[in-house]
Parts: structure tokens; sequence; C-alpha cells
């Protein structure tokens, strides 16, 4: 049996960047993250017909920026 690679994760640094771009320490980084997966589920839900392809999300200090990636151009 061969080793699998996750392509992603093969890319990531190469190809393609993160889809958030922050850091936090050890105390805060597990709730930072749970927030973004809550954030770009309720993104992704309530502007499904949009065609959102990526949502970047960037910390810094107190503020957070959303960068979103469509599909098609015209909406």
């Amino acid at each position: 049996m061969g080793q699998k690679v996750n392509p992603k994760g093969l890319r990531i640094g190469i190809i393609k960047d993160w889809e958030g771009k922050w850091f936090a320490d050890k105390r805060n980084y597990s709730d930072l993250l749970i927030e973004d997966v809550k954030i770009r589920k309720h993104i992704k839900g309530k502007l499904y017909q949009a065609g959102i392809a990526k949502i970047q999300i960037e910390r810094a200090a107190n503020r957070v920026k959303f960068l979103s990636t469509l599909l098609s151009p015209a909406l």
C-alpha cells in the first residue's frame, strides 16, 4: 500500500494559501477555530445561492475581516 497524501495539505504554501490568516496562542486557538467554522457555515448557509467558492477570514486584534470569492462574476 502506498501512502495517501491529502492533496489540499500538499499544496498549501505552494499553489494554494490558507483559508484563515490569523495567529492565536494555545489558550485561544481552539475557541477561534470553532468560531471560524461556525462563521463559514453561517455564511454558506445564508448565501448559498450566491455561489460562494471560498471564504477567507483574517483576524487582527479586535477586528475580523471576511474575504469571499464568488463562482460567477455576474452575481
